[in-house]
């Protein structure tokens, strides 16, 4: 088990997160509070990786995901974010390629959905230019 962490881990890296991250629309990344990797929509965090560490990526979630992610092994609520139904991946093969995909897309929308109705306009439009 601890090779195939490893090899996950190499699979799921940083630059692949940040690949999946900078690909939506209006994108940008920040480091903050140290060596904090951090992924915003119009200046808000959706996603946040700790360079420091082996491995911890925070991201925000559903209401009805929260639990059923904190229950497993290598997934914790976020402590500084727990409030708002932040959880935190500290084992990389927690969630599925597919499931990295879908949490970190809908992190950007849970984010997304909350911004003015004017940024909001420009996410569609830059989505409709790029399709």
């Amino acid at each position: 088990m601890y090779i195939w962490n490893i090899i996950h881990a190499l699979l799921m890296n940083v630059e692949e997160l940040r690949d999946q991250c900078l690909s939506m629309p209006l994108v940008t990344e920040d480091l903050k509070w140290g060596n904090n990797l951090c992924f915003l929509v119009a200046e808000k965090i959706f996603c946040l990786t700790d360079l420091d560490s082996y491995f911890s990526t925070a991201f925000k979630v559903q209401e009805e995901d929260f639990e059923e992610l904190t229950a497993r092994d290598g997934i914790l609520q976020a402590s500084h974010f727990a409030r708002r139904k932040w959880v935190v991946v500290t084992e990389p093969n927690a969630l599925t390629d597919e499931e990295w995909n879908k949490f970190l897309t809908r992190s950007y929308e849970l984010v997304r959905i909350n911004l003015p109705k004017k940024i909001q306009e420009e996410i569609l439009k830059r989505r409709v230019e790029e399709t």
